[in-house]
């Protein structure tokens, strides 16, 4: 039987607490898995929901802890130095540690994510970037597998590691098991970039007016001597003005765009992959294909199916 200890820090995000304590502590699971809350002091913790939860060990509880689980927390400052010690001991006897969403915060400040791929909630990716450089924060991904040390981007994506590892020590049938307990996918396509959405560009009134009259016009062939047209500039002092007030290339923003548009056709119509590709301005469904594999990582029809709640199996050509 493998010890399972969640480590809840102050202001806990409570879901986030749920989610292996629903996997590792479920009364199915005991014959594989014991679960425990623990907190620095054992106790009641706060949590971000407004109500606090009840830890019954404290850091003692991780010693004999086979996996440490650390839920996401705000604000996301550094644990005391006794909750950083104990996290470093857990790692260093080899227990996987691992966490859910913000907790990554956690392991990094406790250096467990140096020099490793790890992934958090896609709002708080730069920032885990900018205080602990040494971390090589990938924000694409639903979680990261290093081994001893795995990461979970935002929220349920929690639900996605902890399948995971069930999966790896119990097996496929296992997971879906529990999966269906859970009335969750066993397995999702893509990555949390999915789910992101881009906003429309900070531009002055001149480049506002135009990203409007290109909006009106996704279907249609647009160059950007027609766009620098509209905004009364030359093409070249158009294109270094957009990037300077929107921090990307007139072609770029307009691709984004047309790929928004066919997330939105996905999400809301039952249109073909071609014609979505086509009311989109991104012309066939295999060019549609390629730019949603790149910008994040599923297919036209895996990313209907998330959505919309589809189980279908049909091909993605109309």
């Amino acid at each position: 039987m493998l010890y399972v200890a969640a480590l809840a820090l102050p202001r806990v995000v409570a879901f986030d607490l749920a989610i292996p304590a629903q996997v590792f502590g479920h009364v199915e699971e005991r014959d594989h898995y014991a679960f425990s809350v623990c907190a620095p002091e054992a106790g009641p913790v706060p949590s971000t929901t407004g109500y606090a939860l009840q830890a019954s060990l404290g850091l003692e509880g991780l010693a004999a802890a086979d996996m440490v689980i650390v839920p996401g927390y705000a604000p996301r400052d550094p644990p005391e130095s006794t909750v950083i010690d104990a996290l470093r001991a857990a790692a260093a006897r080899g227990a996987r540690v691992i966490s859910v969403c913000t907790g990554a915060f956690a392991l990094a400040a406790a250096g467990l994510l140096d020099g490793r791929r790890a992934t958090t909630h896609w709002q708080d990716a730069d920032e885990l970037a900018r205080r602990y450089p040494a971390v090589d924060v990938d924000p694409d991904v639903l979680y990261i597998d290093s081994g001893q040390i795995m990461t979970s981007a935002g929220v349920a994506a929690g639900i996605d590691l902890c399948l995971h590892i069930i999966r790896s020590d119990l097996g496929a049938e296992r997971a879906a098991r529990i999966a269906r307990r859970m009335v969750v996918a066993a397995h999702r396509d893509g990555g949390q970039a999915q789910f992101l959405r881009r906003p429309f560009p900070a531009a002055g009134a001149g480049l506002a007016d135009t990203c409007a009259w290109a909006l009106r016009r996704l279907a249609e062939p647009i160059t950007i001597a027609e766009l620098a047209r509209h905004a009364g500039w030359s093409p070249r002092s158009f294109a270094r003005r957009f990037v300077a007030e929107t921090g990307t290339t007139p072609l770029r923003w307009l691709t984004a765009q047309r790929l928004l548009e066919a997330r939105r056709l996905l999400e809301s119509t039952d249109l073909s992959i071609e014609d979505v590709a086509s009311r989109s301005g991104l012309g066939t469904a295999a060019n549609l294909r390629l730019h949603l594999a790149r910008d994040a990582a599923t297919s036209p029809t895996a990313y209907r199916r998330v959505y919309r709640g589809r189980s279908t199996n049909s091909p993605e050509h109309p």
